[in-house]
């Protein structure tokens, strides 16, 4: 290893005659992640109780929600995203780019790849990070289950660039084929959809406000009634299959009105460059293909050090959120099979399971560095909620607040769906700095066009 970063141990320096403070590692800057080193470096970064290290690729944070505006171009990355250096700067913890890709458990240290930029010159060499405590919240990826082609020709919807990526490539659709004289091919302005999961449906209902807004400007050898056709595929029986049946069939039926081709029951076998084939032979056409359908956590994960791993690589963690094999190393997020206590399997990956069990363990680990025992994590389901665009929002609220099971829709649901994320804003910045981040955005709406165009 060409570099080891270490700072000092928990233990009691001699010399010194006095504790140092306790090192914190935190794998992953998604919403649980970086919600916890914030929190973790508020309360006890700032006051010397701990050092607090963040262990990330990637130098902006965006939350994975609301990818699907990106990729729609509906939404601007950069009057979202995060900044990992400012934040660090701003709320006590230490920010170091780079991709965990090792561990080793007996020196208790995270090894780290080195981070490339886009030239091919190595901005850090290879490192260690020592640790008292580990955090491993590295999300979650797509999982293609194999299928051939999807790799070549289809995209992710797993990160901002992939979201750009996709973006750019229908802005180019649309303006090569209002420049083309001869008629469209079969493929052209078809866009494929595999997956109807709440990634898969809102991205449906946002590419067609999107893509009319888009040819609006001045493409108007295009018509998007006819010339744009949006699928959405599904190998199950219904759409939103892990959401209940009735937020499912509000769901397809607004999209069928739409003009959305909803198909279920079809397996998809393979990915082209000509488009999707299908388990029945037939073959969806399509220039564009995003692949939502299922989700695992990293496949570094699997047998990592020795630590429990379950078939989708996830670390099986205890109630506690603490792994079943180290005490020193838990999990969070996507990439952590947590028991739901109460029921029956594990924790579903929901972005309210992130902020909650971030919520969590912040107290934990103080109560760790205490020496006082961990207290187990309930989660609590607040209902799930589905944006169909500007076009309506559907779902379920559930708890006390509600009364057990409330089914809400339109206006109502669209303002609960977007207070998830503004409570994850919150989270990181503060109420006043979210509420003048959100003023800013709703003044500068007026002055720039309706939808991205590059």
């Amino acid at each position: 290893m060409n570099n080891v970063e270490r700072l000092p141990s928990h233990r009691t320096d001699l010399a010194q005659g006095a504790a140092v403070p306790h090192r914190i590692v935190v794998v992953g800057g998604g919403a649980g992640g970086l919600e916890l080193v914030t929190q973790l470096g508020d309360r006890l970064g700032r006051k010397g109780l701990a050092h607090v290290t963040l262990i990330e690729k990637t130098r902006t944070h965006f939350w994975k929600p609301h990818l699907h505006e990106i990729a729609a171009g509906s939404a601007d990355l950069h009057s979202h995203a995060t900044d990992y250096l400012a934040q660090s700067h701003w709320h006590g913890f230490r920010y170091r780019v780079g991709e965990m890709v090792g561990l080793d458990r007996d020196k208790r240290e995270v090894i780290v790849a080195p981070a490339i930029d886009d030239d091919g010159v190595p901005i850090t060499q290879p490192y260690t990070r020592g640790y008292d405590t580990l955090v491993i919240a590295v999300g979650s990826q797509t999982n293609d289950f194999g299928t051939p082609g999807v790799a070549e020709h289809a995209i992710a919807l797993e990160t901002p660039w992939q979201a750009e990526r996709f973006h750019r490539r229908l802005v180019n659709a649309c303006i090569r084929a209002h420049m083309q004289t001869e008629p469209l091919a079969p493929r052209q302005l078809q866009v494929a959809i595999i997956g109807a999961g709440a990634t898969g449906v809102e991205l449906s209902a946002e590419l067609h406000k999107a893509t009319r807004a888009l040819v609006s400007y001045n493409l108007e050898r295009i018509d998007p009634e006819r010339d744009i056709k949006l699928n959405l595929i599904e190998a199950g029986p219904r759409i939103l299959p892990a959401l209940p049946e009735r937020i499912s069939a509000a769901a397809a039926q607004l999209l069928r009105g739409l003009g959305v081709r909803v198909r279920t029951g079809s397996r998809v076998t393979a990915v082209t460059h000509e488009g999707v084939q299908l388990a029945s032979g037939e073959l969806i056409p399509a220039e564009l293909v995003v692949w939502a359908a299922g989700v695992k956590a990293p496949n570094f994960l699997r047998d990592l050090a020795g630590l429990e791993t379950n078939r989708l690589n996830q670390l099986v963690v205890e109630p506690t959120l603490c792994s079943t094999r180290d005490p020193n190393i838990f999990a969070l997020g996507d990439c952590a099979a947590a028991p739901w206590l109460g029921h029956e399997g594990n924790v579903p990956p929901r972005a309210q399971a992130a902020h909650q069990q971030a919520s969590h363990l912040v107290k934990q680990l103080q109560r760790r560095i205490e020496g006082k025992p961990l207290q187990p994590w309930r989660y609590r389901d607040f209902g799930s909620l589905v944006s169909l665009g500007e076009y309506s929002t559907v779902g379920n609220l559930m708890g006390s607040l509600v009364g057990g099971n409330l089914w809400v829709e339109g206006l109502f649901a669209r303002t609960m769906y977007l207070s998830l994320y503004k409570m994850h804003e919150v989270a990181l910045h503060g109420f006043w700095r979210t509420a003048l981040g959100s003023m800013n955005r709703w003044m500068t709406r007026g002055t720039e066009p309706r939808v991205k165009l590059h």
